[in-house]
């Protein structure tokens, strides 16, 4: 019985790879560095001994599982230092419970024209969702961090405007 080459094989292993990976119901865009070894060691496992994976050929493979699992560890890490920066920010965000916030609203006079005033309240609460802040005022205002305009300690007997 002939040997055929691995490299006329290949392919045939990706494909049954493919096939598996969709019974399972993942898809054949993510082949893992577990799912690149195994595929690596089925060609060394099964290449032919008289026309074995050349030098060059065997070095590019690992070269391309080390790019692999270098850029899934990249991945890894921005994904922690991501929510880490979320969990910072909604800590520095907190900060603001207690305290009084301005920011500019349009308003609307009797007459219908409308204008921008300075409005004034007591942060109730923070929100985070999605990675952005939303600041809870007493009266149940809510506001985006980026409308406020100034930060200070309450005035005795000061509320919303």
């Amino acid at each position: 019985m002939p040997i055929n080459p691995m490299g006329g094989n290949s392919s045939l292993y990706y494909e049954d790879y493919v096939r598996e990976q969709r019974a399972k119901g993942t898809g054949d865009s993510e082949m893992g560095k577990d799912a690149f070894l195994k595929l690596l060691i089925t060609q060394l496992q099964n290449q032919d001994p008289l026309d074995p994976m050349e030098d060059k050929e065997f070095i590019s493979q690992m070269a391309n599982f080390s790019s692999l699992e270098q850029m899934t560890n990249m991945n890894e890490n921005m994904n922690k230092f991501l929510e880490s920066q979320q969990q910072s920010q909604f800590f520095s965000h907190s900060d603001m419970i207690g305290k009084q916030i301005e920011w500019q609203e349009e308003v609307k006079n009797e007459n219908g024209d409308k204008r921008m005033e300075t409005m004034s309240a007591i942060v109730q609460a923070v929100k985070f969702k999605d990675g952005i802040a939303t600041i809870l005022t007493e009266s149940g205002k809510e506001l985006s961090v980026d409308d406020i305009q100034k930060i200070a300690l309450p005035n005795e007997g000061e509320g919303e405007e």
